[in-house]
């Protein structure tokens, strides 16, 4: 393979050789430029010419302070970034000064708007805009709106399918004898973004507190636990911050998406599914679900997406580690701060399917354990993902709207770790026919749980189904507040409605795998309800479960009860069983009776993960019948909190003290303790450690910061160690004006 070197204006670059069916080398980096004559001459240049005496351009003023015009108009004051940044199909004005008055009877002179290393006027990447006298809405020109002595000022309208990214502006002047250009100015770079607030964009939103909540606001709230015992913690998004911006550009430059294709949401998104895991493409995180976390941050401790996309955008190297709510939350930080309105979506109870059958295979034992060995697939406690909205011209009419984005490697598509965009719309009616992944996602909140046991003769038999157990409950934050809204309902119909029957059979009539149940091989024992409770815990404590039985016949029962208490990962995958439990139950005619089993700290804590989850079987034998009952469910202990304070009143710009303490509760000594605090607009991350914090003291943890935003502010700390994680504290504060 030979290489042909060619110099440039930023470095020597080793160029592949063109390939057969292209002119020119894919242009797929933002970062990279051609180099632009300044002087473009037509032919032989005569003697006497001086570019002196022909109009010149002196200053081009771009008005892109946060107070201006431009910043305020367009939604992007907020970014931390000296350069212009406008919104896509909305007007923005530069000033330009020339080295006399402007003649338009003679004088001629264009905007040209560059973008990569090979800028094509087809593919968007140059944009050459003419002086007009009208702006058509949507689309490219410019037109004069004062004057004044050697200065004239221009309003630009950008196109509605404009690519997203930065260009570099040039002003071009006629001669008779060649083009003049202004030199190349870093200074009057324009980064273009999505604008939700125009109605001819893709992304367009029509409500404004809406696009409040989904675009501009920078922090969030992940939701996890358990359907039984909801948990909510803050997330920093951050898309405003420093380097933030350049970071998002960077990922898609990252996954070599062609310039050309940077306007179109969909797209962007898929792409960006692919790039947020570093499976196979080495991207941004790199996930971790076994518990062990070395030379790298364990996913609980992190508070925000601004490390990540910062760390990966000067290391270029997957940043470790990640668990789903981690990816989430840096493909949220992504998709607003391109101008995506997004949302972080959390499925409680979420099928984990590796075959996309709609049927999860738990398979049983003799004894009525579950076999371990042969069950593969999973129930995560919970699992998180996203939503971005945006029209879908490429599916019939109906299926815009939010689309869901996942980031998390679960499994591949088309070859990749990535997930979506796939309409909601779609999932809720069954229209998994329609592209990307939505038969996938459909599974994930509503597939059916199978317990199956395997006769000695290979035969399976089919014990007991539960039809509700997966995809119960799917909520996002609420808008404009930090409660939790509930979007159950825009995924499925209600359950056991005409409806969801409808949905279902519409998704298998569609490909998606369901294998039908014949009568013979499953009768369920229906005259014996079982059901199974956790008591509310705290970490350290012991607790009790209760397991009850309602005998709805006449007749006298005994079932024979195996209890399994598992310490599982969020995602249900089990590490160890701590805890096992037998005991003969006698079912009196027409009554319920309850059994209690006392769980003691002792014998969970040595083996216990980060987020606290158990998982309990109950199988019971009606041993008159032979029929088993079987019921699982998924509990979590109460996990203590950090307490954060701060002396006096915020000003914007004047030093303060902010406090955090933290008391341990275990019986035990904790080590190596990493704290780390952060807030947008307020102080960036800072993390510190500590040696070790015996068993009921308080840690006290005092951090001096300059807050530079005024307005309603969120402070997030977090606390990592081996034997202690997910552990938070959040408060909201009023930075004063100074």
């Amino acid at each position: 393979m030979y290489r042909m070197s060619e110099t440039m204006s930023t470095n020597e670059e080793k160029k592949l050789p063109l390939n057969g069916r292209r002119a020119i080398p894919p242009n797929n980096s933002n970062d990279e430029e051609n180099e632009v004559p300044e002087m473009e001459a037509f032919g032989l240049i005569p003697r006497g010419f001086n570019p002196r005496d022909y109009l010149r351009v002196e200053d081009i003023y771009m008005f892109k302070d946060p107070h201006e015009i431009n910043k305020q108009e367009h939604h992007t004051d907020k970014y931390y970034n000296p350069k212009l940044i406008v919104r896509r199909g909305q007007s923005f004005q530069i000033q330009i000064y020339f080295n006399r008055p402007y003649k338009p009877e003679t004088d001629q002179f264009w905007l040209e708007f560059l973008m990569g290393r090979y800028p094509q006027q087809n593919k968007g990447t140059y944009i050459p805009i003419l002086v007009g006298n009208v702006l058509k809405p949507g689309q490219w020109g410019a037109k004069i709106i004062h004057r004044e002595n050697n200065s004239i000022r221009l309003s630009i309208m950008s196109s509605t399918t404009c690519i997203i990214g930065k260009f570099r502006l040039y002003v071009a002047v006629l001669t008779p004898f060649g083009i003049l250009r202004t030199r190349r100015n870093s200074a009057t770079d324009t980064y273009i973004l999505f604008n939700p607030w125009c109605q001819m964009d893709a992304v367009y939103l029509d409500d404004e507190k809406e696009r409040e909540e989904y675009v501009l606001n920078d922090v969030g709230i992940v939701f996890h636990g358990n359907v039984e015992d909801i948990k909510s913690r803050s997330w920093s998004y951050g898309q405003f911050e420093e380097n933030v911006l350049d970071a998002c550009l960077f990922l898609m430059d990252k996954a070599e998406l062609e310039l050309s294709g940077r306007g179109n949401p969909i797209k962007i998104c898929r792409v960006a599914s692919a790039v947020i895991n570093s499976r196979d493409d080495n991207g941004v995180i790199a996930g971790s679900w076994n518990n062990t976390y070395d030379y790298g941050v364990a996913p609980s401790a992190w508070t925000g997406s601004v490390d990540i996309l910062l760390e990966y955008y000067s290391s270029k190297q997957p940043v470790r580690y990640g668990q789903c709510w981690v990816f989430a939350g840096v493909f949220n930080t992504f998709l607003r701060c391109l101008g995506i309105p997004a949302r972080l979506i959390t499925n409680y109870s979420s099928a984990h399917d590796n075959n996309a059958n709609l049927r999860l295979d738990f398979f049983l034992d003799d004894e009525g354990k579950v076999d371990t060995r042969l069950t593969k697939d999973s129930v995560w406690n919970y699992h998180c993902w996203n939503e971005a909205w945006m029209t879908r011209p490429d599916l019939p009419v109906g299926f815009g709207g939010w689309q869901v984005v996942d980031g998390t490697p679960q499994e591949t598509s088309d070859g990749m770790y990535r997930c979506g965009p796939a309409s909601v719309q779609a999932i809720k009616h069954g229209h998994v026919c329609f592209q990307f992944d939505s038969p996938f996602v459909y599974a994930e909140v509503n597939s059916d749980i199978f317990y199956t046991k395997m006769e000695k003769n290979g035969t399976q038999v089919v014990e007991s189904i539960d039809t509700t157990h997966i995809g119960q409950l799917i909520v996002t934050k609420e808008v404009g507040g930090d409660g939790m809204m509930d979007i159950t309902a825009e995924y499925k119909f209600r359950e056991g409605s005409d409806e969801e029957r409808l949905a279902l059979e519409t998704a298998v009539m569609y490909g998606v795998k369901k294998q039908s149940i014949q009568d013979t091989t499953y009768q369920p024992q229906t005259d014996v309800e079982m059901d199974f409770q956790a008591q509310k815990a705290v970490l350290g404590n012991d607790f009790k479960v209760t397991v009850t039985f309602r005998n709805k016949s006449r007749n006298s029962y005994t079932a024979t009860t195996y209890l399994s208490g598992n310490i599982v990962f969020y995602t249900g995958v089990t590490k160890s069983e701590f805890k096992k439990h037998s005991f003969s139950a006698k079912l009196e005619p027409s009554s319920s009776s309850s059994f209690d089993i006392v769980i003691k700290s002792s014998e969970y804590m040595s083996d216990l993960l980060e987020q606290a989850s158990f998982h309990f079987f109950v199988t019971a034998r009606i041993n008159e019948t032979g029929k088993i009952l079987a019921v699982q469910k998924a509990t979590v202990l109460e996990i203590p909190t950090l307490r954060i304070k701060t002396k006096g009143e915020l000003v914007a710009g004047k030093e303060t003290s902010v406090i955090v303490e933290f008391t341990n509760p275990l019986k035990q000594t904790l080590e190596n303790v990493t704290l780390r605090l952060e807030g947008p607009g307020v102080l960036r991350t800072i993390k510190k450690q500590f040696g070790r914090i015996p068993m009921n003291s308080t840690l006290t943890w005092e951090v001096k910061c300059i807050p530079m935003r005024p307005g309603l502010r969120k402070l997030i700390a977090s606390l990592s160690c081996d034997a202690l994680r997910h552990v938070y504290g959040e408060l909201n504060v009023q930075v004063q004006k100074p």
